[in-house]
């Protein structure tokens, strides 16, 4: 037998199971390839973006989501890396992709934003939440889950199959729509917590918290819409239009949405929040200029330095002031003038001049005749020298 031609679009020296994409005659294949080649660009230059503009993040809080953001974008990277896996035909490597790495990736990116959901409703009950270590943590434990659960399925349904009964390349591939869905469980699980723990947010009382939630709602409520369209093609639907053939594109249409869905509708908001200054730290507490007083008194002398002195008036002397434009006589004082301009001495400056006449008074000798009182027992003073009379 010939091997089959090649389709419109691909070369001669392709292999049949890379048709999907460059087969333009069935073009679902080439419109998703685009779709996916250009989201996975789009993630790695959001990834360099989040991680340059972390030295420019002032606010403490929304630093701390900067590791559930960065996992994010990594577990959506790996979504539209994931979509190739379902363009190209069936076989060992890419079925057995298919199994373990839709569940876990889709539980990645639920699981960081159920703990960024945690976090908001910890904030809004406490004050406060979590450690962003601690998210971390809790993040990594959801995730982990859900890869024991499919390293398990995948084992358990490989090895119990007996061998020889079908050919080796088919044993990741021999799976029904039925166990695909219900190996997902626990992420369906999580994508309700996701939404759940975005509902107590929208009644924060800071609008920046607000908003967050509203961006989890509407990413949790758009993947859930998504998930009940392709579960309900993927089981049903390409059954009654008797067409299964639709299986793979349903899958990989599927994953494009949703992850541009975690782009738009959270990681692109977030990023444009991130480097914005905390409304808290930038606002005086009640609404008050902390310290008034200090601030006039700045402002004052830099304003105008040359009306700023300081007197102090205890020791200065009350001399008449001196009017520049206009000398003054001395004898002003007794020509009417008022009686501000007559020199009045201060209480220092006559306690000043009260010690120096004291100190005149015991600086001037005076002489002193001897006392004649028998038993008086005065005698002259040494430093006084006196004359007979």
């Amino acid at each position: 037998m010939e091997p089959p031609s090649a389709p419109r679009g691909c070369g001669s020296s392709i292999s049949s199971m890379y048709y999907n994409l460059c087969d333009l005659t069935t073009a679902w294949g080439v419109v998703v390839e685009a779709f996916a080649a250009t989201g996975v660009v789009t993630s790695f230059i959001l990834l360099v973006v989040l991680m340059a503009s972390l030295p420019f993040v002032t606010h403490k809080k929304r630093k701390g989501m900067v590791a559930l953001q960065a996992g994010i974008l990594v577990f959506t990277l790996g979504l539209f890396g994931l979509t190739f896996a379902f363009i190209v035909g069936r076989y060992s490597t890419s079925c057995a992709a298919r199994r373990f790495l839709f569940g876990v990736l889709f539980s990645g990116c639920l699981a960081c934003l159920a703990m960024h959901g945690l976090w908001l409703a910890l904030l809004e009950r406490r004050g406060r939440g979590p450690r962003s270590w601690m998210l971390c943590l809790g993040a990594l434990g959801l995730w982990m889950v859900e890869v024991i659960i499919n390293t398990e399925w995948l084992i358990i349904t490989v090895v119990r199959s007996p061998p020889g009964s079908i050919i080796v390349s088919d044993l990741s591939c021999g799976v029904a729509s039925q166990d695909f869905v219900m190996a997902l469980i626990y992420v369906m699980v999580l994508l309700l917590a996701v939404v759940l723990m975005a509902l107590p947010s929208l009644t924060h009382k800071h609008k920046q918290w607000r908003r967050d939630g509203a961006f989890i709602l509407a990413t949790g409520l758009f993947t859930l819409v998504i998930w009940v369209a392709w579960i309900v093609m993927y089981l049903h639907g390409n059954r009654v239009a008797g067409n299964p053939s639709w299986d793979d594109p349903t899958l990989a249409i599927a994953l494009v949405s949703n992850a541009w869905v975690f782009l738009f509708s959270y990681t692109i908001p977030e990023i444009c929040l991130l480097t914005q200054a905390d409304p808290d730290q930038e606002q005086p507490l009640d609404g008050e200029d902390v310290y008034p007083a200090m601030s006039l008194v700045y402002d004052n002398a830099h304003k105008e330095p040359e009306h700023v002195y300081m007197e102090n008036k205890a020791f200065s002397m009350d001399e008449p002031p001196a009017v520049p434009t206009k000398p003054v006589s001395p004898y002003a004082a007794y020509n009417g003038q008022l009686r501000s301009c007559v020199y009045q001495p201060t209480e220092i400056a006559l306690i000043a001049k009260g010690l120096t006449k004291m100190d005149q008074d015991l600086m001037i000798p005076r002489a002193r005749a001897p006392s004649l009182v028998p038993g008086s027992g005065g005698s002259l003073p040494r430093s006084v020298e006196t004359s007979p009379s």
